[in-house]
């Protein structure tokens, strides 16, 4: 028996005509005709679908009467040079099993245009379609892309709790993990919920972020990173947020905030040509379909070195130009999309804003000798406003220490954190790359429920 052949293999030209063949997929379209039928099949391997011709007289050509539009299907076949425009190849079929039937009155993935609206409500179908097959095939080279810049560079993957009890944001919107009756649950002399009783015996959350287990990999491993699900209870219903996304988050020893940034923009550059190098028809469908500059954009950014500025004379640009702004700056305000947007544009491409005012930032950033401000770095980037956020972390345990009591932390959940300072410290650095962000960046798509494959948003937890 033939073993099957992805179509993206036969369309590559990695299988030479003629020669017998089996695809197994998903019926775009089918075309019937007294003589020949036509059915465009797709596997999810690549954008491009196959076309299966099938002559009157065969088997296959009865069997064409029990299929539509989203039927799965075993076709076999003669593989030969296509008379056709659109396609290097085509399958003379003879035989076609059906796996499984699809009803054309019911099925909702017409050949018709659909909004992306619709298709978020049918995130179980979407995939399927041609715009989520590219998004998703994208998503899936990213990711392989950012283990291997990693790996290159001789960073130890490093797996940080879901689970946690500390809260690296100091934000306080994070999703409670409890096993205690909501109805009725255990008390305390003074009311409040008695979280001893609980699973951990402590008051637990999804994390927000896998920085701070992060920072200790790198105080052992050098140079770690973490990739994962991190969750945040924000109730912010915009084509930007989620509750629950995917973090990039490097740490390294013995980096400066000079080594940081020139990390963040190898790794972004990387990632970019990675896209353009290996999902070349997924971004020229995307590039027609949603948004004409998009790979001229993508080509752009690894075309230019990222420009550097402090916060302090970005700021000072972006006063003289206030009356622009829905929000107006002057210094100590924490930027906007807008204001962010604008100095991409002011620069021609991405803007790396380092030195912000501590008041505006987390508590472990070191702090410059200012008193002033911290060594905090975000990389803007066209279209997207801030892809990037990151600092050199304060090594100093009395500032440190300091720090966390003037910003109202509980010491008590960061003791370890805190004993990595007495214990052999060291300069050292990291930053988090928002997972959606990058993929919003890379296919030109606006609403970041567009990028993941089941989005998770205030009042959302369906599929």
């Amino acid at each position: 028996m033939i073993e099957h052949t992805s179509i993206k293999s036969l369309l590559k030209g990695e299988v030479k005509a003629p020669q017998n063949v089996v695809v197994k997929g998903w019926v775009r379209t089918i075309r019937n005709s007294k003589n020949v039928n036509f059915i465009a099949l797709n596997d999810g391997s690549t954008i491009l679908n196959i076309q299966l011709v099938i002559a009157a007289g065969t088997d296959a050509f009865v069997i064409c009467e029990q299929i539509s539009t989203g039927a799965c299907i075993r076709a076999e076949g003669l593989l030969v040079d296509s008379q056709g425009k659109n396609q290097s190849v085509e399958i003379q079929c003879n035989n076609i099993e059906v796996y499984g039937h699809s009803d054309p009155e019911k099925y909702p993935l017409q050949k018709k245009g659909h909004t992306l609206e619709f298709l978020r409500e049918i995130a179980h179908l979407r995939p399927r379609t041609n715009t989520f097959g590219a998004i998703f095939r994208i998503r899936h080279n990213m990711a392989f892309a950012i283990h291997q810049f990693f790996h290159q560079k001789g960073f130890f993957y490093m797996h940080s709790p879901i689970i946690t009890g500390s809260d690296a944001e100091g934000a306080g919107e994070m999703f409670k993990v409890t096993t205690l009756s909501l109805e009725n649950p255990p008390r305390t002399n003074d009311g409040s919920i008695n979280y001893m009783e609980d699973f951990f015996g402590k008051a637990t959350n999804l994390t927000v972020s896998g920085q701070l287990e992060a920072e200790l990999g790198a105080l052992a491993l050098g140079n770690v990173y973490t990739f994962g699900p991190t969750f945040r209870a924000e109730n912010s219903n915009t084509p930007r947020h989620l509750a629950e996304f995917w973090m990039i988050e490097p740490e390294m020893a013995f980096y400066d905030i000079n080594d940081n940034m020139d990390l963040a923009e190898e790794m972004l550059k990387y990632l970019i040509n990675f896209a353009l190098e290996n999902c070349k028809d997924d971004l020229e469908f995307l590039n027609q379909m949603y948004d004409k500059e998009l790979i001229e954009r993508l080509k752009s950014v690894t075309a230019k070195t990222f420009k550097r500025l402090t916060y302090t004379d970005a700021v000072e640009i972006l006063e003289k130009n206030n009356k622009e702004f829905e929000f107006k700056v002057s210094w100590g305000t924490d930027l906007q999309k807008e204001h962010e947007n604008y100095l991409v544009t002011h620069f021609g491409g991405p803007v790396i804003l380092t030195n912000y005012p501590k008041q505006i930032k987390a508590f472990y950033m070191k702090q410059n000798e200012d008193g002033k401000t911290v060594r905090a770095m975000d990389v803007l980037f066209p279209w997207i406003g801030e892809i990037i956020g990151g600092s050199q972390r304060e090594d100093n345990y009395d500032k440190l220490y300091a720090r966390i009591t003037e910003m109202g932390v509980d010491e008590d959940e960061l003791w370890w954190y805190l004993d990595t300072r007495k214990f052999g410290s060291c300069p050292h650095s990291g930053f988090g790359l928002g997972f959606e962000r990058l993929m919003l960046f890379v296919t030109g798509m606006t609403n970041i429920r567009d990028v993941i494959p089941f989005p998770r948003t205030p009042k959302n937890a369906e599929f």
